[in-house]
């Protein structure tokens, strides 16, 4: 949304792109491959998706730290 408020008084629908490795649902899971990446996203936005959450750091219990640029670049 290049850092423009969403409106939540209407519903809104949040795609998630997991590019960690260890995401826990290997469905979601996306790698290096930024075809595949930008062809996911615009089937979310396709199907309804308002916008993309972009999951490059785990949050699953006993997940590596990784620094920031690390999941920049993911």
């Amino acid at each position: 949304m290049a850092g423009r408020l969403l409106d939540l008084d209407h519903h809104a629908v949040m795609g998630i792109l997991n590019s960690t490795p260890d995401s826990f649902y290997e469905g979601s899971r996306f790698g290096a491959d930024l075809v595949e990446i930008v062809q996911r996203a615009g089937q979310m936005v396709d199907e309804g998706a308002t916008f993309i959450d972009v999951g490059g750091y785990s949050t699953r219990p006993g997940a590596a730290e990784i620094e920031e640029s690390q999941e920049c670049s993911r």
